[in-house]
């Protein structure tokens, strides 16, 4: 695995440890659908929010959990790091692993169904779910989108999180993605 690779996937680490103790849990993975949800204003319990709970439970299960090598129902750095280097060295995969989840919370972003995500949108999601500051928001949207065109489509977003998760590009704006990324 590229330390490029190893940077982007410690910036997940931190947005999706959400209560901060240096884990992912289970728990980490369902609060950052919560998070979003609640910056929406969807009720956690609503038939709209299962979807995404229930994808982001899936990628927990079959994704985050099978990374705890010590058995301990949590998830370090080094564990995920070194998972995600496994797990995810394979883009033709993408399509099965973070494909239905990224679809989503895609469907949840875009708040007005225009099947574009606008960069208020794109900003209300990464700032709920990941922290992401709003400054860092506004500049890696400008960059994600590609054709200028103020939205991401689908086909845009879904190329962002294939090179975040998969890329070794050291000049991709989807390195930034999950916020910037410390030198």
């Amino acid at each position: 695995m590229t330390a490029l690779r190893e940077r982007k996937y410690g910036q997940w680490f931190r947005g999706a440890d959400v209560d901060g103790d240096g884990f992912i849990t289970r728990r980490d993975v369902l609060l950052m659908s919560e998070r979003y949800l609640a910056a929406r204003g969807v009720a956690v319990d609503s038939a709209a929010a299962r979807p995404l709970t229930g994808q982001l439970d899936g990628f927990w299960t079959n994704v985050i959990a099978p990374m705890d090598q010590d058995g301990d129902g949590r998830v370090d750095l080094r564990e995920m790091t070194e998972g995600f280097g496994r797990a995810l060295a394979d883009p033709a995969l993408y399509g099965q692993q973070v494909g239905p989840v990224a679809d989503c919370f895609f469907d949840l972003v875009d708040l007005d169904g225009n099947g574009r995500i606008d960069r208020s949108e794109f900003q209300l999601m990464f700032d709920a779910v990941a922290a992401v500051p709003g400054g860092d928001c506004a500049e890696v949207f400008a960059a994600l989108d590609a054709d200028g065109s103020g939205g991401l489509d689908r086909d845009e977003f879904h190329r962002a999180l294939l090179e975040f998760f998969y890329g070794d590009d050291p000049n991709a704006p989807a390195n930034h993605l999950f916020g910037r990324l410390p030198d």
